[in-house]
């Protein structure tokens, strides 16, 4: 009877350190389990500046929130990413949230006076996308399309890399191509070539691709993908997508417009990574920050990867301590 009382008596000792234990873990999971926090009461109207190719992803991830918070009006607006920069800096419109297909022009552009903190939360790859009707599409492939993009009579097209990051991005890819393949002459004759065609962001060469006035357009896999798109997947050492060739890739650099009207800025090969933030001085900073909160939460990520943007997780940040609390939780400063 002594052990059994004994025994009963441990069991209720164990019954409560579980029953603890448990409770502390499920305080622990529900503070770290990546879910928006949801507050009925945010309101208010959040203008969202975006690169064009973010457009069907902050779409997705807008209609989602909005059955957390149908009191938010969120006006999204897609261009090329230092164009989508400059209407805050330059032209003095009022911005909530800043998402751009190249992080590091978010610094060069708007720190210190309008941000001094990004995230990184989303990486994709340069390709080539084409239609079935493109002339010698059942040809072109990853070793031989830039000589297939110099025939007669085919046209392709390039965003402006003045202004969106998806244009400089494929004059890099011309570069890398010459060591690449060993060719010398790919980026002049691309370059000069009488298909070549350019317009300000790379989302508006689909609908040339669709009524057949181009052939071929460079543009990123997810949107690509998200057009439903045939499309050419590049080597790895030129489509921008690795931080492995980042080394290599930084051999090609191409010079864009800067900061100030006349300043020019080189940009350096690099892999592909997306950044976001929020200017600091627009006033509704509550309704932003709860819109990035969902961005970066375990459904919003998934939003994001079901439209073929392969998301970063954790998120990436330049310096934690800057960031609004609420947003925290979901990254790590980078090295």
């Amino acid at each position: 009877m002594r052990k059994l009382k004994e025994f009963t008596i441990n069991m209720k000792r164990i019954t409560t350190i579980l029953v603890a234990s448990l409770l502390l873990l499920s305080t622990i999971l529900v503070g770290c389990s990546g879910e928006p926090s949801a507050t009925s009461s945010i309101s208010g109207t959040l203008p969202i500046f975006h690169a064009g190719s973010l457009t069907i992803p902050f779409a997705q991830v807008t209609e989602e929130f909005n059955k957390l918070y149908p009191e938010a009006e969120i006006l999204a607006e897609g261009a090329g990413s230092q164009t989508t920069i400059r209407k805050v800096t330059e032209l003095g419109k009022e911005a909530g949230v800043i998402g751009s297909a190249d992080y590091t022009v978010i610094p060069q552009l708007m720190f210190p006076e309008y941000a001094d903190w990004y995230i990184i939360f989303a990486v994709n790859q340069m390709v080539i996308a084409y239609t079935d009707d493109s002339k010698f599409s059942d040809e072109i492939n990853k070793d031989n399309w830039y000589e297939v993009l110099q025939r007669e009579g085919v046209k392709y097209g390039r965003s402006d890399p003045d202004q969106d990051p998806c244009g400089y991005r494929t004059l890099m890819v011309w570069q890398l191509a010459e060591e690449h393949y060993g060719v010398s002459s790919i980026y002049s004759s691309l370059h000069e070539a009488e298909g070549d065609l350019m317009r300000p962001k790379s989302v508006e060469l689909i609908a040339l691709l669709e009524t057949g006035d181009l052939d071929y357009a460079f543009e990123y896999s997810s949107v690509a993908a998200q057009h439903g798109l045939n499309y050419i997947e590049l080597p790895t050492e030129i489509n921008l997508s690795s931080e492995e060739f980042n080394d290599f890739y930084a051999t090609a650099e191409v010079e864009i417009s800067g900061k100030e009207p006349g300043e020019t800025i080189i940009k350096k090969g690099k892999s592909i990574v997306y950044g976001i933030t929020i200017p600091n001085n627009f006033p509704n900073q509550e309704l932003a920050i709860n819109w990035i909160d969902f961005l970066l939460s375990t459904e919003g990520m998934a939003v994001i990867e079901a439209t073929g943007q392969p998301p970063v997780i954790p998120a990436i940040t330049n310096d934690k301590s800057k960031l609004p609390e609420q947003l925290k939780q979901y990254v790590v400063e980078a090295e």
